[in-house]
């Protein structure tokens, strides 16, 4: 009586494996968008957007992960305001150990144009590379200004945001103005 079990359930499972197998269809593929992903044209209209189109932008008023949002916009303007409302650095007193990496970071970042000393004698203004570039003795300055100035840049001088944190551009705000003070 078992043996007809046993050979009911061995034919049973034997019929069940063969009915699957398809000689016409090879490799069954469970889930074929993994295998064979439908692919886009860069820039073309897709379905998968709404209304068809070339991509998704962002929701109104986001920023990217990481961003300090600074409230000043990078207008003349703005500027003037800056220097109006002589704004301090959040930072506070720095250390002597962020005073020395402030003064790094100037050397590597500014010192080029502006001189070790603050002078506006770095090594590209000796050569003859640019002209013009202002010592800070001559300049009507405070943290906030150096601060906008490094952040969106003015004139010949271009944008440090990219290269400096928030922080990094305190310090080196707070260093620029101890350069002032020993012009």
């Amino acid at each position: 009586m078992k043996s007809i079990y046993k050979t009911t359930l061995l034919v049973g499972i034997t019929i069940l494996v063969s009915s699957c197998k398809d000689d016409l269809k090879p490799n069954y593929q469970y889930m074929p968008n993994m295998y064979e992903s439908v692919s886009y044209n860069t820039y073309s209209q897709a379905e998968v957007f709404k209304g068809g189109k070339e991509g998704q932008l962002p929701v109104d008023g986001t920023i990217n992960r990481g961003f300090e949002v600074y409230e000043y916009p990078d207008t003349p303007e703005a500027l003037i305001a800056v220097k109006a409302a002589n704004l301090k650095s959040p930072l506070g007193t720095l250390s002597e150990k962020d005073m020395e990496k402030a003064k790094a970071l100037y050397e590597i970042y500014c010192a080029i144009c502006h001189g070790n000393a603050g002078n506006g004698q770095g090594k590209l203004v000796t050569q003859g590379k640019f002209l013009g570039v202002p010592s800070y003795k001559d300049r009507v300055i405070n943290e906030g200004s150096i601060f906008h100035v490094g952040t969106y840049g003015l004139n010949l001088m271009g944008s440090h945001a990219n290269q400096l944190s928030k922080k990094e551009r305190w310090m080196v705000a707070a260093y620029v103005m101890e350069l002032k003070s020993k012009l």
